[in-house]
């Protein structure tokens, strides 16, 4: 499920909070889902579960997953987080557009380049 990669310059914690972004973007964890014990995916991952409990911070603060006393982990509602990650991708692509017109490149050249992705 979570593969790290010890030669990518960022921190493992941030490693694990992006793959389970990914994971719960792409609906491989769905909502309300119960996430792996913090010791377990630390050994899983061989790695210290201080690490793990830091990513599994990040994420409740991001509201990907929440926390119930006891219990664990669990995925978030990920309609909302969906919606806001496209908001995130359209101001990336609005941005990418300003920069493609400042070097030329017209809006038809953008969309027969977007066309050809398809």
């Amino acid at each position: 499920m979570i593969i790290l990669d010890l030669k990518d310059a960022r921190p493992l914690y941030e490693q694990v909070v992006d793959r389970f972004k990914h994971l719960i973007l792409c609906g491989v964890l769905q909502e309300d889902e119960k996430l792996p014990s913090v010791r377990n995916l630390a050994m899983e991952l061989s790695i210290n579960p201080n690490t793990i409990q830091k990513a599994f911070t990040e994420l409740e603060r991001e509201g990907f997953i929440y926390s119930v006393k006891g219990r664990g982990n669990f995925v978030a509602s990920n309609g909302i987080l969906i919606e806001h990650k496209k908001k995130e991708l359209e101001q990336q692509i609005e941005e990418l557009v300003k920069e493609a017109e400042g070097i030329g490149m017209s809006i038809e050249d953008i969309i027969e380049f977007l066309t050809k992705l398809k």
